[in-house]
């Protein structure tokens, strides 16, 4: 899952991506209104966490411009403000969500999952099945022959990225950029060490390597 912060109080930007990185997602991180119309109209984001009082466009601008573009990307408002015109105002706009700063970061945790398990719910289902592996991607919990297999936060993405697309080659910058970010600039190895890692814990014959093109999760 990749999300964007649009957040100009920039320690707390940081501070947030930090740790939705540690819980498993790729996180990109813009300050102002314009930048984050501008990147979350991509349609690459699974969803939006956007202050209100932003420099250039505010959050009410950013989030009626997306949703009249069609944009149907979930939205978590946050605000310094507190009263419930502020709320009601953020909601008319098209937000999915709103959260009153200052708020607790297990409490803003449990609304972007809440978030993502709502609109996977309205989708595909959440349980993706390959072969003996089933990935159960609103619970994060992955299975082998019916046995739970512990992986990390980015093994769990990493193996997410090929799930969603089982039986296709993924190449190696896709699953940087949405595992990762997009200001990742580290060595572009590091797929090969995660790859090998859930090879070790799930079978070496679960993911394929394609020669200049990527991986390829197989039914074993």
């Amino acid at each position: 899952m990749r999300l964007l912060i649009v957040e100009d109080e920039k320690r707390l930007a940081l501070s947030l991506a930090k740790g939705l990185r540690a819980e498993g997602f790729a996180v990109d991180v813009v300050h102002d209104g314009n930048e984050g119309l501008r990147l979350a109209a991509e349609g690459v984001h699974d969803l939006v966490v956007l202050d209100i009082m932003l420099p250039g466009l505010n959050g009410y601008r950013v989030c009626a411009a997306l949703r009249a573009a069609g944009h149907d990307v979930p939205i978590l408002m946050l605000t310094a403000k507190d009263g419930e015109y502020d709320e009601a105002e953020g909601l008319d706009t098209g937000a999915d969500d709103y959260l009153t700063k200052p708020f607790s970061y297990v409490v803003l945790v449990a609304r972007v999952k809440a978030l993502l398990r709502r609109r996977g719910s309205a989708g595909a289902s959440p349980v993706l099945r390959v072969g003996r592996l089933v990935v159960d991607t609103a619970a994060r919990r992955v299975c082998r022959d019916e046995t739970e297999v512990t992986l990390t936060a980015k093994e769990f993405a990493v193996l997410e990225q090929l799930a969603t697309r089982a039986g296709q080659v993924v190449g190696k910058p896709e699953i940087l950029e949405h595992v990762w970010d997009f200001a990742y600039d580290g060595d572009p190895n590091i797929v090969e060490v995660y790859v090998s890692t859930l090879r070790r814990k799930l079978g070496t014959d679960t993911i394929q390597t394609v020669r200049g093109a990527g991986y390829r999760l197989v039914a074993s």
